[in-house]
């Protein structure tokens, strides 16, 4: 099978579409024959083996062990394991493969049917490949660490990204009254996945004087956390997605002190990826409360163009790969 392939880190330049042996169907797992995937921050990272904490996490000091790259798939089953149950042949399948291997980015992965959930009917392969890792993250942001409820008012800072923009629907979906912060070029994006209010960063301040928010999710990481705190109301709570991994580390190490001085809530969202919020995920887009945002459409021998664009830092919503 034809598969985007590294054998060391560094930067795009290092993957190559090559043949490589197609897996065997393990006896609880499912062969899925890969229609689509989509790029995130985390390929990167895994690429380039940046911030070096990668490589202790996921082996491969010198020379990475994970040599096809790739988290969000989806496609066909082609076949299924002795012991498993929940799939058949044909079925049409997406999921996160962060936990078992990733390999995304070939034409046949073998993963464990636990990481997979029915696709939802209502979504081409290219557009349920984009969902997984980005809504996964922002759906358990929002409300397992966020715990959003009804009528709060929520901001998306990053609202325009990969879980941003999943992040927008979702809260909507959960009654929330939402303000958007992102750039000028993506205003009418954002206001189009259904923000209530947005906040365009490059003309205002995104911390605006007297604004209060129940509960801010920050996908972009672009300024300190301290310039949040003001505008959180005596309850609220701040939750880091995504962004700077400096600000990462700082709100992952010291999040319970800021929180304890401050009076809010200062949290780091880490994903744990699950079937049952896979199918939450389907069920919401099946009932139309999400629609993934496509920003540009890849091969899979253009995968090393598509995480260029990424690291950019300029898509709108999803970059997808048609495999």
């Amino acid at each position: 099978m034809k598969a985007i392939v590294q054998t060391e880190y560094g930067s795009a330049d290092v993957l190559r579409l090559e043949d490589v042996e197609k897996p065997v169907v393990p006896d609880n797992g499912v062969l899925v024959r890969v229609r689509a995937a989509s790029v995130h921050a985390g390929d990167w990272h895994l690429m380039r083996g940046t911030p070096f904490l990668i490589r202790f996490i996921f082996g491969g000091l010198l020379k990475p062990k994970i040599k096809i790259l790739g988290t969000d798939a989806a496609g066909r089953v082609e076949a299924v394991g002795k012991d498993a149950t929940q799939f058949k042949p044909g079925d049409e399948v997406f999921g996160d493969l962060s936990e078992c291997g990733f390999g995304a980015f070939a034409e046949y992965v073998c993963v464990p049917e636990t990481a997979l959930a029915l696709k939802p009917a209502n979504l081409t392969f290219e557009e349920a490949a984009t969902v997984p890792v980005s809504a996964l993250a922002a759906l358990q942001g929002l409300r397992d660490v966020g715990q959003i409820q009804p009528g709060q008012k929520v901001s998306i800072v990053g609202a325009s990204g990969g879980v941003g923009s999943f992040a927008v629907q979702i809260a909507k979906a959960y009654g929330a009254e939402v303000t958007g912060v992102c750039s000028t070029s993506k205003v009418e994006m954002v206001r189009a996945i259904g923000a209530d209010h947005i906040i365009d960063y490059t003309q205002d301040d995104a911390i605006q004087k007297g604004q209060q928010y129940d509960l801010i999710l920050d996908a972009a990481a672009y300024r300190s956390v301290f310039d949040y705190l003001p505008a959180l109301t005596s309850r609220g709570t701040y939750v880091l997605v995504g962004g700077s991994t400096a600000r990462l580390f700082l709100v992952m190490l010291f999040g319970s002190w800021i929180s304890k001085i401050s009076r809010r809530n200062v949290k780091f969202q880490a994903s744990k990826p699950n079937q049952a919020d896979l199918v939450i995920l389907r069920d919401l887009i099946e009932a139309g409360k999400i629609t993934p945002f496509i920003d540009r459409r890849y091969s899979l021998s253009e995968v090393p163009a598509a995480i260029r664009h990424l690291e950019q830092r300029q898509v709108r919503g999803k970059v997808s790969i048609a495999v």
